[in-house]
């Protein structure tokens, strides 16, 4: 940089050496000076507003992403649970299967292993659901409150 663009511009001035437009220094007359009043306070207080409504979505998305991990976690982590129960059941299986003396004894271990399955794999989807209803449940809810708020302030 030049010695000449890393001067600060002289005071009432911008960076392009123009003058600041100063309205603190404009004479209004009565009626349109109140206006202006008016009109800037109606800013100022909308500012406000969009303010606090943008500070309350931020709370509120940080609730709902917080909790929506937390449940997929939960699911996650019952899905590996799942998975490993049935893995070990597989090879329970096997090893019975293979250790059978005779086709009839295969047949009745696949039987019973395919019944077991059945009503573990039933009983497993019921906690899947219920995991799955709690993510929308819990992930929904701060988004239910804020708009609830929003709504229906003061109820």
């Amino acid at each position: 940089m030049t010695e000449s663009q890393t001067k600060l511009p002289p005071n009432g001035t911008n960076v392009f050496g123009m003058p600041w437009l100063d309205f603190s220094k404009v004479v209004l007359p009565g009626v349109g000076r109140e206006l202006a009043e008016q009109g800037l306070a109606r800013a100022r207080e909308g500012c406000e507003k969009i303010k606090a409504a943008s500070e309350e979505m931020t709370q509120t998305l940080r609730e709902t992403y917080s909790s929506n991990a937390r449940c997929t976690t939960d699911y996650g982590l019952k899905v590996f649970e799942i998975s490993n129960a049935n893995a070990a059941s597989a090879l329970d299986f096997f090893v019975h299967l293979f250790g059978s003396k005779s086709a009839t004894d295969a047949y009745t271990l696949s039987a019973a292993h395919a019944r077991k399955a059945f009503d573990t794999a039933s009983d497993q989807n019921r906690e899947l659901w219920a995991l799955a209803q709690k993510v929308a449940t819990e992930t929904g809810e701060p988004i239910r409150k804020h708009f609830t708020r929003v709504l229906h302030p003061g109820g």
